[in-house]
C-alpha cells in the first residue's frame, strides 16, 4: 500500500485492500488528506488559504484555477471531507440544465435537513452565461458553498456577477521535484522501482509538462507492460527504448485560450527586449504546439511597425518577405523564413515613435474636427476656386534653395505640433537630424518674415 493512505481508509470497506489492489494507479495514489497534496503548499500548507478555511470551518466559495493535473478535483473532494460537508459533484462537460435543476433541488433538501453542502463543478468555464447565472441564488442564499475548477482564466471565462462572489485561488504547475516525488510514491505503491534509468526518468518527467495525471498514466503503462511481458523482467529502459514505448505528450495549447495570449505576449515582449533567444523559444513553443504560422507572421509584421518603425525600415520588409516565403514554401521549409524575421526583429534597433505618433495624430484629429487646410495648399482646378484664393501663395519646395520652403501646412487655429518624435537609435537618428535641419531652416524663415 502507498504511504499516501491513512489507517482509517482501510476501514472504509470490508474488502478495501482487494479493491485497491485492482484499482487504477491514479486511484491508489489519490491523496486522502489536504497535507498530502503535492505542489500546492501555498494553498494546502499550514499557512495556506484552503487549510486555514478548513481548520476554522468557514468555507468560502472559490475558483480553483490551474493547469491540468495539478490537483483541483482532489483538493475539492478533500475540502468537503475534512470540513464535514456533503459533496455534490458535477462536470460542466456532461451536465445540462436538467442536471443543474436536480442538483439544486437535492442541495435544498439536504440543506433543509441541516447538512452543509459543497457543490464542486469541474470545468466550470464550459457553462454558458445563463447556466453560470443559475448558481447565483443558491450561493447567495447559502444553500451551497461552490467550488469551481477551471484551466482557463476566470476573468475571461466566468460571469462578473458569479466571479464577484467567489475567491480565485491559483494552483501552480507541478515542478520537476513534485513529479519526481509522484514517481517515488508510485514505486512504493507497486513495491518495485520503475524500470527506467535516470535519463529516461528525467524525460518522463519532462514529457508530463507539470501534469500529474499524465505522468501517473505513463507510469502505469510502464508497469503494465513489464507485468505482461515476462521477458522484460529485470530490463531497465533507457531513453530511446522508453520514448519509442510511450506516447509523447502534445503541448498544452489552446489557440483561442489564455495560453495562446500568454505566449504571444511573451514573444512580443522578448522581441521588444531584444532577447533573440527568448523570442525564438516562445515562437517555437507556439509553432510546435500547432499555432498557425500565418498568425505568428501577422504579429511579427505588426511588431515591425509598432516597436521598430523607422529605427530600421528594413524590419517591415523582412517580415513581409517572410510572409511571402512561407506562403510560397509552406511548412516546414517556410518556417526558416519566420525564424529569420523573428531574429531580425529581435536584433534590430527599437523605436515606438511611429506608434506614439499615430496615437497623437488620431487624438488631435478627433479633437479638432473638420478644420480646413490653409488656402495656399488647396488645389484650384477651376477659375472660381482660383478667384477664391485657392492655391494662392503656394511655395513649390523643389524651387527653394534647400528643397525646403518652410511653409505652413497646418489649419488656422492650430499651432505646429510635434506628433512624431524620432529616437536616437538606428535609422531614426538620421531622421532626427533631417527634422532638426528643417526646423532650423523654418526658424530662420520665420525670423526673416518677422
Amino acid at each position: 500500500m502507498s504511504d499516501l493512505f491513512g489507517k482509517q481508509d482501510e476501514a472504509l470497506h470490508p474488502h478495501y485492500a482487494d479493491i485497491m489492489e485492482n484499482a487504477p494507479l491514479a486511484e491508489k495514489l489519490r491523496p486522502h488528506k489536504l497535507d498530502q497534496i503535492i505542489g500546492q503548499g501555498h494553498l494546502t500548507g499550514a499557512k495556506g488559504a484552503i487549510n486555514l478555511m478548513v481548520k476554522k470551518g468557514q468555507l468560502s466559495s472559490i475558483i480553483l484555477w490551474g493547469p491540468p493535473g495539478t490537483g483541483k478535483t482532489s483538493i475539492a473532494r478533500l475540502i468537503a471531507a475534512e470540513a464535514g460537508y456533503y459533496l455534490i459533484a458535477l462536470s460542466a462537460i456532461f451536465s445540462g440544465v436538467a442536471d443543474l435543476k436536480k442538483a439544486f433541488a437535492d442541495a435544498r433538501k439536504l440543506s433543509a435537513s441541516g447538512k452543509k453542502i459543497l457543490m464542486f463543478v469541474d470545468e466550470i468555464h464550459r457553462f454558458n452565461r445563463a447556466q453560470q447565472d443559475a448558481f447565483l441564488p443558491v450561493v447567495e442564499q447559502g444553500t451551497v458553498t461552490l467550488i469551481g475548477a477551471t484551466t482557463e482564466n476566470p476573468s475571461f471565462e466566468l460571469n462578473a456577477a458569479l466571479l464577484s462572489r467567489m475567491q480565485v485561488l491559483t494552483l501552480n504547475r507541478l515542478r520537476h521535484d513534485d513529479l519526481d516525488s509522484i514517481i517515488s510514491h508510485a514505486e512504493k505503491s507497486q513495491n518495485t522501482p520503475l524500470p527506467i534509468n535516470e535519463q529516461a526518468r528525467k524525460w518522463l518527467i519532462d514529457q508530463a509538462d507539470g501534469d500529474a495525471r499524465f505522468l501517473i498514466n505513463q507510469i502505469e503503462t510502464i508497469f503494465n507492460i513489464c507485468e505482461q511481458n515476462d521477458d522484460e523482467n529485470g530490463i531497465i529502459f533507457d531513453l530511446p527504448a522508453l520514448s519509442s514505448l510511450l506516447q509523447r505528450r502534445a503541448a498544452i495549447y489552446d489557440k483561442k485560450g489564455d495560453g495562446h495570449y500568454n505566449l504571444i505576449s511573451a514573444l512580443h515582449k522578448s522581441l521588444r527586449g531584444s532577447d533573440a533567444d527568448a523570442a525564438l523559444y516562445w515562437m517555437a513553443r507556439m509553432l510546435v504546439a500547432g499555432e498557425d504560422p500565418i498568425y505568428v507572421l501577422r504579429r511579427l509584421v505588426r511588431f515591425a511597425s509598432e516597436d521598430i518603425g523607422l529605427a530600421d525600415p528594413q524590419a517591415l520588409t523582412q517580415c513581409l518577405a517572410a510572409l511571402q516565403s512561407y506562403q510560397l514554401l509552406g511548412s516546414p521549409e517556410g518556417e526558416l523564413a519566420i525564424v529569420q524575421a523573428c531574429l531580425y526583429c529581435a536584433t534590430a534597433p527599437k523605436s515606438n515613435a511611429a506608434y506614439v505618433a499615430q496615437k497623437n495624430a488620431w487624438k488631435l484629429a478627433a479633437e479638432t474636427g473638420s478644420l480646413s487646410p490653409p488656402a495656399s495648399i488647396l488645389n484650384a482646378p477651376t477659375k472660381m476656386m482660383k478667384e477664391m484664393g485657392y492655391g494662392a501663395g503656394y511655395e513649390y519646395d523643389h524651387d527653394s534653395e534647400h528643397g525646403f520652403s518652410g511653409a505652413n501646412y497646418w489649419p488656422d487655429g492650430i499651432e505646429r505640433r510635434a506628433l512624431y518624435q524620432p529616437v536616437s537609435r538606428g535609422y531614426e537618428r538620421k531622421v532626427q537630424e533631417h527634422m532638426a535641419y528643417w526646423e532650423k531652416l523654418r526658424a530662420q524663415k520665420n525670423h526673416i518674415s518677422s
